[in-house]
């Protein structure tokens, strides 16, 4: 049944009508229905009982309450798990029309068609138990990069820094430890090169020590500069695009910052001879004026301190949080999760605040940039 099952689902994404892992929620909840005649019930029973959660015992947010969903307020995350939640919602509206492409495929199964006999809120907790048993693999071809293990996420514990990891060896994936393991000694599995953001949208955890972790900053230069053309020509010959994604990793704050700043300083460019002069240059390097460089860091000061300010608790009003032993599961991991992400704001403001501060006169005022570039 599989092997169809992937081959329509292949079929179905050249379309963009469904994914694989609608395509499996599909078969979920219709094998579900079956009761005690599906093969899978006890692999169902587990993962109805898991619900989707990790480690720490949380869910998914995709299946949270508004008011739970609060807890990642100012978090990108939110805007993150709301925009999945609404693929989910268009691929559930799809669902009917897999039905009478591949129908032959549900003819085992004597219910209505898909919208008919599953609610929405059903479709999404299958989808959620299937996305919570997707496991990442290293060292292999990027079509078989990713691998469902039933039980493997919601029952293992995982871990960012550590060797042991779920691998592809023939045609099984197999857990491969990195040392011998005691009767009774927890295994920690390596959970592949994920941010926090992913970690905790696809298996309900957060990992505190985790080197992947990252926040974005897009910058994108003014469309409304009559130099744009000119200045999308110099970004992209030093590999940047018009907009610009930069990851700021923990830890690695202040090399983030130096990638941004010929990009911004770019933008600032407003003379036509210097702008020539840009053109003719085989680097990214701009005539960088005292006032200029002024202008760019107080923008970037100012884009940290707004990101900041978009959460409703301060970093140390998170810390006092976290040391409540009785705090729900959900607010604490969310609460995990912010936190990391105000240490990398606050991180990226001192280093901004820094570099203002070894400017030869800090008196100086930020020169005027009427198409400044954009930061998101």
């Amino acid at each position: 049944m599989f092997h169809l099952l992937f081959y329509y689902a292949a079929e179905l994404l050249t379309t963009n009508k469904l994914s694989e892992l609608a395509c499996l929620a599909l078969y979920l909840m219709y094998e579900k229905k079956q009761g005690k005649k599906s093969f899978w019930l006890p692999y169902i029973r587990e993962l109805d009982r898991q619900r989707g959660r990790g480690q720490l015992a949380v869910e998914s947010p995709l299946l949270w309450s508004e008011t739970e969903l609060a807890y990642l307020t100012g978090s990108p995350t939110k805007a993150e798990i709301l925009e999945r939640a609404e693929g989910i919602k268009r691929e559930y509206n799809e669902l009917d029309t897999v039905w009478f492409m591949a129908g032959s495929l549900f003819q085992q199964y004597p219910y209505d068609i898909p919208t008919e006999a599953f609610t929405f809120e059903i479709f999404k907790q299958a989808f959620v138990a299937v996305q919570s048993c997707v496991v990442h693999l290293q060292k292999v071809s990027l079509a078989r990069r990713f691998a469902l293990v039933p039980l493997g996420p919601p029952l293992l514990a995982y871990s960012s820094k550590c060797k042991a990891m779920l691998a592809a060896v023939d045609d099984a994936v197999q857990l491969v430890v990195d040392r011998p393991y005691k009767a009774g000694e927890s295994i920690v599995v390596w959970c592949g090169p994920q941010p926090n953001s992913k970690l905790l949208i696809n298996y309900g955890f957060v990992d505190e020590d985790n080197p992947y972790d990252r926040l974005v900053v897009e910058a994108a230069l003014n469309t409304e500069d009559p130099q744009y053309q000119d200045k999308r020509m110099v970004a992209q010959r030093n590999g940047k695009l018009s907009v610009q994604v930069f990851h700021v990793h923990a830890g690695r704050e202040k090399e983030a910052i130096s990638d941004m700043l010929p990009y911004l300083r770019l933008g600032y460019v407003s003379d036509t001879s210097e702008m020539q002069s840009v053109i003719s240059s085989l680097g990214p390097i701009c005539p960088v004026s005292p006032c200029m460089e002024r202008a760019v860091l107080d923008q970037l000061a100012d884009y940290f301190k707004a990101r900041l300010a978009g959460y409703p608790a301060t970093l140390s009003e998170d810390e006092a949080m976290l040391t409540d032993y009785n705090l729900h599961p959900k607010k604490r991991v969310a609460t995990q999760l912010v936190r990391m992400e105000k240490k990398m704001l606050n991180a990226c403001l001192q280093v901004t605040a820094d570099m203002i501060m070894l400017l030869p006169d800090v008196t100086v005022s930020p020169c005027p940039a009427p198409y400044a570039p954009l930061l998101n």
